[in-house]
């Protein structure tokens, strides 16, 4: 393999810089991938501040980033899935806690991954836009497949009806464009929100139908869509999520579960360097009050919330059942899109922290991706 470079993080509180990366072969299980893009998730923007809070066993330097497209270059011992030169798209986990490892990081030019983890490209489907899938998919997954969540049966290429329905807050997103497909490919109706001018997005991803996540009524009109219906439980990304889904599953028959894929306060404000503590402190107090009254709400409902991890899967069924087992042929036959579209805004390495502040000024039905040259 050719030498490799990296955007570093070299301490916790740290800017990032760009740096050599060791060249590391891919070990049992593993493959190495020249990636031809990458994109950024909001995540990625709160580790340089909070990265003590949210990955306290995280190692420095380290490497971040989950999302990644490219060539195969290297393969591992009993690798049977993948030859030198194929074209995919994977899961990077190396800030995960059983990973920890600078050399399975996404902000790289030359990645490891793990097989079960990845999954081939279609020729027709371009990197930039292959690169919008992992970590939003494997977010959606985890909290719609996991026996701690909802426990769905598995996606297929022919489900049966479920007789059941997902409501999906934030459809829009990058975890909710992937929920939606994964849920309509289990066999279950989705119900979802998004803005108006996102309506026909998510409806032609296979939501039944969707609801202005921005208007008084919102809760009150899907409780009364639901109303005769059996819930399979709810998916929560976004700002206001998790009271919603709340309301919704302790107003409905079924599985009153809220998987939450967004946290109930925000830490955008919080920079790092001199001054981090003062913007900490009342986002950490934010926090803490969000979650209490959350919690009260929730068991007044007779609701269960629980937070996703978006890793998680990787270590049980759920990872090789979405990358090996259902996605290669999904997206081959064209049941499952590559979504939301790309938004590419720079080329390189170099262009990373650009893309973070880009995903920090909002996107809309987007992902931020960056290209890296052949």
């Amino acid at each position: 393999m050719s030498a490799s470079s990296a955007l570093w993080l070299s301490a916790k509180g740290a800017a990032f810089s760009l740096g050599d990366a060791p060249t590391t072969a891919p070990g049992p299980g593993m493959i190495a991938v020249r990636n031809r893009a990458i994109a950024v998730n909001p995540v990625d923007r709160m580790l340089p501040a909070i990265g003590d809070l949210i990955t306290p066993w995280l190692r420095y330097p380290a490497i971040l980033g989950s999302d990644v497209a490219g060539e195969v270059v290297a393969v591992g011992a009993g690798v049977t899935r993948f030859r030198v030169g194929d074209r995919v798209l994977g899961h990077a986990v190396g800030i995960e806690k059983d990973r920890n490892d600078p050399a399975e990081g996404a902000f790289q030019t030359v990645s490891l991954l793990l097989e079960h983890m990845a999954s081939p490209i279609p020729d027709g489907l371009a990197f930039e836009q292959a690169a919008v899938l992992p970590l939003g998919l494997s977010t959606a997954a985890c909290g719609l497949f996991q026996p701690d969540f909802l426990a769905l049966q598995p996606p297929q290429a022919d489900p049966p009806a479920q007789g059941e329905t997902v409501v999906v807050w934030g459809g829009s997103t990058s975890v909710g464009a992937n929920a939606i497909q994964l849920a309509v490919a289990a066999g279950y109706e989705v119900v979802t929100t998004a803005s108006p001018r996102n309506f026909d997005y998510v409806l032609g991803l296979g939501a039944a139908c969707a609801f202005d996540y921005r208007s008084r009524t919102a809760v009150r009109d899907i409780t009364a869509h639901l109303r005769g219906r059996r819930l399979a439980g709810v998916l929560a990304i976004g700002a206001g999520a998790i009271r919603a889904g709340i309301d919704i599953a302790g107003a409905s028959q079924g599985r009153r579960f809220v998987a939450v894929a967004t946290p109930p306060a925000a830490f955008d404000r919080v920079k790092p360097g001199p001054g981090r503590i003062l913007q900490l402190v009342p986002a950490v107090f934010g926090m803490l009050t969000a979650n209490v009254a959350l919690a009260l709400r929730a068991r007044t409902a007779g609701v269960t919330t629980k937070m996703i991890w978006g890793g998680s899967l990787l270590g049980n069924a759920v990872g090789p059942m979405i990358y090996a087992d259902f996605l290669p042929s999904a997206l081959a036959e064209g049941r499952f899109r590559a979504a939301p579209p790309a938004l590419v805004v720079g080329e390189g390495l170099g262009a990373i922290p650009a893309a973070l502040d880009r995903l920090g000024q909002g996107v809309s039905a987007q992902k931020v991706v960056v290209a890296l040259p052949a």
